[in-house]
């Protein structure tokens, strides 16, 4: 299966808030997102975790 159930999490308050999926074939490195943080109430940048 060439793609990867991945989980984003948080930079400022390290909370694993959303759940997608990459193509680990043509993406290889780490994806980083800016999203809307719940705890945080602000948009930061979510990196993908383990």
């Amino acid at each position: 299966m060439p793609r990867d159930n991945i989980v984003l999490q948080c930079g400022d308050c390290k909370n694993r808030n959303y759940f997608t999926d990459k193509n680990k074939k043509k993406t290889t490195g780490r994806l980083e997102f800016r999203k809307f943080c719940k705890t945080c109430r602000k948009h930061t940048q979510h990196k993908e975790t383990k």
